[in-house]
């Protein structure tokens, strides 16, 4: 039987994960198989090109674009330095002559004598590809990336903004339903990821950017605080790449939502490790989700995660859902029944529905495709 429902987040406390790193371009790897690498470590480093400048020799020189070889006194290929001559004429008196110097350090790019422009090329830009997770390389990727795998607890957030970043988890809220406010922030938790409960606002957000908080992870955030925050309003079909000194993970949804309690749990169990978030989302095709490891050093019961999903089992009783559709948005609950028969519902179409027992102890009807299941 088909089975009507939205495939959920994890929240798995020991998970063996395997992350695989790769360079935009192909370039140089510096780690090989067994070895341990922190958040921190450099694996792989590439080499992309910079911007190229434009120098008009001809116009400078007053000559055609046919003779700049002639007056050329750098090749292609050949470095520069900032304010190096590159080409000159050869006046009989010497009071008349042109020397046209290099605006930047470089190469010399192109020597056009049918335009009669120069292209010089800036220095390339060195990237590193960091290791992001506390792990051992099982695979390298020639002149690519590696590899890496952890046993970790891992979390997957709803919606997220900035890119990937790594700290000392800190948790700042008393209970999952509580304000993560702009008092709640000191200086001491410069470079932190901090765990807050409901909801985050603009002035804490502000104040975390100030301090060098890292990250924040919390349950709730509203749409107007991101745009004050960003200047810009956010399109959510891909984000991770805001140029932002912060990243936010938001595990619940939109308004003020209390964090799942056992989401908020297993983060405060974490306390104190170094975490790894990532805050990219993507809800296109090729679904990306916003992520929280955690590596666990201790023995625990670890699970792959290439074992059968709920997808493949199908829902049942006793499942933890996320309501994904008004007027229960983001009410969290477990699965009570499932009736074999379609029900019609306000918009008069027959589907599937379930009964819901929420964490309020209200036991509610709802479209299977209204929920999202929490894998745990």
């Amino acid at each position: 039987m088909a089975h009507a429902y939205t495939p959920g987040l994890q929240v798995i406390e020991a998970l063996k994960l395997t992350k695989v790193r790769t360079l935009p371009l192909p370039g140089e790897v510096v780690v090989r198989v067994g070895d341990r690498v922190r958040a921190d470590t450099v694996i792989a480093k590439t080499k992309l090109p910079s911007d190229v400048v434009s120098v008009n020799v001809v116009n400078l020189l007053n000559i055609t674009p046919q003779e700049i070889h002639e007056f050329m006194l750098k090749k292609e290929g050949e470095a520069i330095k900032e304010k190096e001559p590159i080409a000159e004429n050869k006046p009989l008196i010497k009071w008349f002559k042109t020397v046209v110097r290099s605006p930047i350090k470089g190469t010399v790019e192109n020597v056009s004598n049918i335009t009669g422009q120069v292209l010089l090329r800036k220095p390339p830009r060195v990237v590193e590809l960091m290791g992001y997770i506390e792990g051992t390389v099982t695979k390298i990727e020639e002149n690519l990336g590696a590899e890496i795998q952890t046993t970790a607890t891992f979390i997957q957030g709803i919606f997220g903004i900035g890119g990937e970043t790594y700290g000392e988890l800190k948790v700042v809220a008393e209970a999952p339903g509580d304000v993560l406010t702009a008092e709640t922030i000191v200086p001491e938790y410069k470079g932190k990821l901090l765990v807050g409960g409901s909801l985050v606002k603009t002035g804490a957000l502000k104040k975390a950017l100030d301090i060098g908080v890292k990250g924040i992870i919390v349950g709730g955030i509203h749409a107007r605080d991101i745009k004050e925050l960003l200047g810009y309003d956010l399109g959510v079909a891909i984000t991770g790449d805001e140029d932002i000194d912060i990243t936010v993970v938001i595990t619940e949804g939109f308004g003020q939502i209390a964090m799942a309690d056992r989401t908020f749990n297993l983060l405060k169990k974490r306390e104190g490790s170094i975490a790894s978030i990532s805050g990219r989302t993507q809800i296109r095709a090729g679904v990306m989700r916003p992520e929280i490891i955690v590596p666990v050093r201790e023995a625990e019961t670890v699970r792959e995660r290439s074992t059968r999903s709920i997808s493949e089992t199908g829902m049942e009783v006793g499942n933890e859902v996320r309501i994904i559709r008004e007027p229960y948005f983001g009410r969290l609950g477990q699965v009570k029944g499932l009736p074999p028969k379609l029900q019609k519902i306000e918009t008069e179409a027959k589907v599937r529905v379930m009964e819901v027992a929420l964490k309020t102890g209200e036991t509610v009807v709802v479209p299977r495709a209204n929920v999202e299941i929490i894998e745990v």
